[in-house]
């Protein structure tokens, strides 16, 4: 299985030759390192914006894989070669994959900036048996790139609804991921932002998921407002990827990066702008991503051993922390909320702590041993006995520990 989950991890990271980045390692001495793989939902869109500049504004951003919804063969085709030219890859959509499966992928299956293959967004589940024949059919010509569909939240059905709903979707679909979004971070009418009360427990369901069956797990955060939904900050965006993270996400996706055209939501501020300006959300993401990458040896192909809460309430689905990790001497975060996962990767175990408030910082109070090694934002490591044991951790953000 880890040979699997290796296998699609490879398949879904561009070349790291990129023009300029692959460079830039090189006159600082490093290695150049695997990324985790990072989606933009709703990408360039074809027409005028479809350049290399912009594709080249896409990967500066910090994202591997574009999915722009395009309704023409020869767009897709284009997209997949500015994919190709800027150490990008394509999900690959249009009609034509539909309606002759066979012969649309023998055609692109070879083509550098191939991807994947997009099938369905959140799909109701009379609707698996047809998704599983049409990925069988795909399949059967390209086994290397995988298919792409993305399912709905825990919230749009029970909670035993929901788990039926992964069930039916992991028998019936053969997709080497789960991939599903939840947009957690709510805004009310003055301004007052709360939390989703099944975010947590949504992970929980799809790592377990996941984890049963051998998969990777692909998750979202929303770069885009809309009502009820805020425009994000760099703490909200912080919340959202780096708790999929720590419940195991090896894909992260963002909901979107060019602003929609639709007039049902009002969507707006996303990264870039209707109009093709950015918007200082692209700022955020830009950082964010810079930020994941520079610690993506702790998280990529990492198995999960634990993942629990403490505070004085723990979210729904959740487990409240027990036992103190080994070499901690102490952990505790008083009343406030924060996340504590244990990852193995490698020789290496890692304990992550998240501030699971969007909004708050919160005290922690943490001593160890001088065998753990604290990991920096930047990927540095420094010995963690020389800090604390008070940490003030702002909202959304993570200390990472290693021994």
């Amino acid at each position: 299985m880890k040979k699997t989950l290796l296998c699609l991890i490879c398949a879904l990271l561009p070349a790291l030759a990129v023009p300029g980045a692959a460079k830039r390692r090189t006159q600082k001495g490093n290695e150049a390192r695997p990324e985790i793989p990072i989606l933009a939902w709703y990408s360039i869109p074809a027409g005028q914006f479809a350049t290399q500049e912009r594709y080249e504004e896409l990967r500066d951003a910090g994202f591997t894989l574009s999915f722009s919804h395009i309704y023409k063969y020869e767009d897709a085709i284009r997209a997949l070669d500015l994919c190709a030219a800027t150490g990008l890859k394509s999900i690959f959509m249009c009609p034509e994959l539909e309606k002759e499966p066979e012969a649309t992928v023998a055609k692109v299956k070879d083509h550098p900036g191939l991807g994947g293959y997009f099938l369905r967004d959140e799909p109701g589940n009379d609707a698996m048996d047809a998704l599983g024949e049409w990925a069988r059919r795909i399949q059967s010509v390209d086994s290397l790139h995988p298919c792409y569909l993305n399912l709905l939240p825990e919230w749009a059905f029970s909670r035993e609804g929901y788990i039926e709903h992964l069930r039916l979707f992991c028998e019936k679909v053969p997709l080497p991921q789960i991939s599903y979004d939840l947009y957690p971070i709510l805004s009310d009418e003055k301004g007052n932002i709360t939390l989703n009360h099944t975010f947590y427990d949504n992970l929980e369901l799809v790592s377990k998921a996941a984890r049963d069956r051998g998969k990777p797990f692909w998750a979202f955060a929303l770069s885009t407002a809309h009502t009820p939904y805020p425009i994000p900050t760099i703490a909200h965006l912080r919340l959202q990827l780096y708790a999929a993270l720590c419940y195991g996400a090896q894909c992260l996706q963002y909901f979107t990066y060019w602003n929609p055209g639709t007039e049902t939501w009002n969507f707006h501020e996303a990264p870039i702008k209707q109009d093709g300006q950015r918007s200082p959300v692209y700022e955020l993401v830009r950082e964010m991503n810079r930020e994941i990458q520079a610690r993506a040896f702790v998280f990529l192909g990492s198995r999960v051993e634990s993942v629990c809460h403490m505070g004085k309430t723990i979210p729904q689905g959740t487990r409240r922390r027990s036992t103190t990790p080994p070499h901690f001497r102490q952990l505790d975060s008083g009343d406030g909320g924060a996340l504590v996962a244990t990852l193995r990767n490698g020789e290496k175990t890692y304990v992550v702590v998240q501030n699971t408030s969007p909004t708050d910082p919160v005290q922690l109070q943490i001593e160890t041993d001088e065998t753990v090694t604290m990991i920096r934002p930047d990927g540095s490591g420094v010995p963690a006995h020389r800090y604390g044991p008070l940490f003030i951790l702002e909202a959304g953000n993570i200390l990472v520990f290693s021994y």
